[in-house]
């Protein structure tokens, strides 16, 4: 039998390959390797093999021409004890009956009432805020998503349960990577002391989820704030082919899955504009001239984004130098060909926002904040996979546009009544777990506008 030809790549380091993940900069090795390597290379972890691609065509191969060759990554199946069968981690036929279920709440119509509980929620952020104040302004959106999502898809008021769910999460964030990811699913359960720490804060999360839960079983007329079904009403009454009920364990995975998943994107891009404003006052100066010039201090509605475009422009623009999710990751289901070489079945497969982002045959000065790069010609017409924030094809984020809504509708009301300063000093490091989070936060200064 011929051997495997496979692409260009760094060198093995003995029976161990190559731990890129482990390295101090992950984002820059891949970032290296990727402009040494090419389109397409290839390195070895223990005994697995690893597949990069970095070629808008050959993403688009991954995620739309090929996409029944692919499930989804090690990352996330090493992590199902939080996920369970919830939109993100299910495969196949009952992954798209979950998404059928699941997709109307995201409807444009809906989201239009879900616009109303941003901006009013933010608000309510303001009134404890103080001018001079200093804060960790990542742990303050962490905290807002969470109850936006809450109150938007399942009509909760989660107030009370942000501290726990924010702690656990970061546990969860710190463990979810790395070694896990290697780890046979039997030694995952062993009792050692990363593994007892990821057990309870797992069993937190549950704690918090089954509650909101069984108060609406208990309580299921509970009228949704929006005017009609909001998502957990729509998945309690969910039967299936034999008039059977979701199971309750069932009900866990969606809820936990839309939860987590559906605040800690935005949360995570809303620290990284902070940042960017804060290091370019230029571009804070233009974004508060448009928000002057529209708004004139009254809050935003959904209707006025599209008098908005600088907004926009610096939301898209911040999630291309800092995407939310750094890398999409997919494992090969059968024997297939990428960019004309031959990967096997049971491959991982990595396709990076971080790296694409910045890619240079795409992007002019492409580690530079610059929002009115997007009003350039040559970013209209570039390929499709040159910029995806939010992965692309059949699996596409189901929440793109309730994130770029909720981001641009909080920047729009927070901007107004306060300029935020990163404190000098800070040492702000972008770290690659599940999203790509600030490893010790933002602290910040904020001066309110009224000064």
């Amino acid at each position: 039998m011929a051997s495997i030809v496979r692409p260009p790549g760094p060198k093995p380091k003995g029976i161990v390959g190559n731990l890129p993940m482990a390295a101090k900069d992950p984002l820059a090795v891949f970032t290296d390797w990727a402009r040494l390597y090419g389109d397409i290379f290839h390195y070895r972890v223990f005994h697995r093999h690893v597949y990069f691609i970095n070629h808008p065509d050959l993403i688009k191969e991954v995620l739309i021409t090929q996409a029944p060759s692919f499930i989804k990554g090690l990352a996330v199946r090493a992590n199902r004890r939080i996920f369970g069968n919830g939109l993100l981690s299910n495969e196949g036929s009952s992954w798209l009956q979950q998404r059928r279920l699941i997709q109307p709440a995201f409807h444009h119509s809906h989201i239009e009432s879900y616009a109303g509980i941003m901006v009013r929620y933010t608000d309510r952020m303001l009134t404890t805020w103080r001018d001079g104040e200093s804060r960790d302004i990542h742990q303050d959106m962490m905290r807002l998503t969470l109850e936006i999502v809450a109150m938007a898809l399942f009509s909760v008021e989660i107030a009370s349960d942000k501290d726990r769910v924010a702690v656990a999460l970061d546990t969860l964030m710190q463990l979810s990577m790395g070694a896990r990811m290697l780890i046979p699913e039997l030694f995952r359960r062993l009792p050692t002391r990363n593994n007892r720490r990821y057990e309870r804060a797992a069993r937190e999360l549950d704690d918090i989820v089954y509650s909101l839960i069984r108060e609406r079983q208990t309580n299921p007329t509970a009228a949704s704030p929006h005017g009609f079904e909001d998502l957990l009403g729509s998945l309690l009454q969910a039967r299936y082919e034999d008039g059977s009920a979701m199971p309750v364990h069932r009900l866990r995975d969606e809820v936990m899955t839309l939860l987590l998943a559906g605040h800690e994107t935005t949360a995570v891009s809303l620290s990284w504009i902070w940042l960017l404003l804060s290091q370019h006052p230029e571009v804070e100066q233009k974004l508060w001239t448009e928000l002057r010039t529209v708004l004139n201090g009254r809050s935003p509605t959904i209707r006025d984004l599209a008098n908005l475009p600088y907004t926009e422009r610096v939301v898209k623009e911040a999630m291309r130098l800092y995407p939310p999710v750094w890398a999409t990751v997919r494992e090969s289901v059968k024997d297939c060909e990428i960019g004309g070489y031959f990967i096997p079945a049971k491959s991982p497969v990595i396709m990076s926002q971080w790296v694409m982002h910045r890619d240079l045959r795409y992007y002019d000065r492409p580690t530079e904040f610059l929002p009115d790069r997007w009003l350039d010609e040559r970013h209209k017409t570039a390929p499709r996979f040159s910029y995806f924030p939010f992965a692309g094809g059949p699996r596409i984020c189901i929440g793109a546009a309730f994130a770029q809504t909720e981001a641009a509708l909080v920047i729009a009301t927070i901007a107004q009544q306060y300029q935020i300063r990163v404190d000098p000093g800070a040492s702000i490091e972008p770290t690659p777990s599940f999203t790509l989070r600030p490893r010790h936060g933002i602290p910040v200064t904020l001066t309110s506008r009224s000064n």
